[in-house]
């Protein structure tokens, strides 16, 4: 019998130029640990598969002919991802786009991947195993702009009074070690593994770190602690 855990993680690839749609595919398929279900030129068509299949990751491109990627993301998001039915497809972009309102309107949106498409082929599969298992990930360039973007308050020591004084917000030690690796796309795992902790104990520190940034999901804390500047520029 075959594990679980072994089965391919099923993407499907949303782009509108029929060559670079075929390459990636082709890719793609080189892995093991993917299985390429759909390949589609516009966001309706994969909406209509998405809603038969559900795959587990879609790559999505931003600049798609009628309903662009970002409003895809969106209905995605709030179609096929609610708690109540169990879903939880993963959305990586995947552009040529770098401009920093397409970042965060893509992580607004609830995208958890954000890539350029110059990324290496073997990059892009760690994305994918990382986006499925739980982390965010955004390409290095565009998290320093992500970063520069978001300005830093000019009184720390006013907001850290403020969150203390509820206790909300206010992370322990581990806790901003943490976050300073979710910032940087990593999954529980590989959270568990550099801090030399048990995967579960990872899973703890992360919902613990939710809860007291008031979100919802990781993206969210990364987001607000890049925008808050609740971690160190690395």
């Amino acid at each position: 019998m075959t594990s679980t855990l072994l089965k391919p993680i099923k993407v499907i690839i949303v782009e509108d130029y029929k060559l670079t749609r075929t390459g990636l595919k082709c890719a793609l398929n080189n892995y093991e640990e993917i299985e390429v279900t759909g390949e589609f030129e516009t966001a309706e068509d994969a909406l209509k598969n998405i809603e038969r299949n559900r795959p587990d990751v879609v790559i999505m491109d931003l600049g798609l002919p009628f309903m662009n990627g970002l409003e895809a993301t969106i209905k995605i998001v709030e179609n096929f991802n609610k708690k109540e039915n169990g879903n939880n497809i993963k959305v990586i972009i995947l552009t040529s786009h770098d401009r920093e309102e397409e970042v965060i309107a893509s992580l607004g949106a609830g995208a958890t991947g954000y890539c350029m498409k110059d990324i290496d082929p073997d990059a892009l599969i760690e994305v994918i195993k990382q986006v499925n298992d739980g982390a965010c990930f955004l390409d290095p360039n565009i998290s320093k702009t992500a970063l520069k973007l978001f300005p830093r308050p000019e009184n720390t020591q006013l907001v850290y009074k403020q969150e203390t004084k509820d206790d909300k917000g206010h992370l322990t030690d581990r806790e901003q070690e943490v976050l300073r690796l979710l910032v940087k796309g990593k999954s529980n795992t590989e959270i568990a593994s550099e801090l030399i902790v048990s995967v579960h104990t990872a899973k703890a520190h992360v919902c613990s770190i939710l809860q007291k940034l008031c979100v919802d999901d990781r993206v969210q804390a990364a987001v607000k602690a890049i925008k808050e500047g609740l971690v160190e520029d690395s």
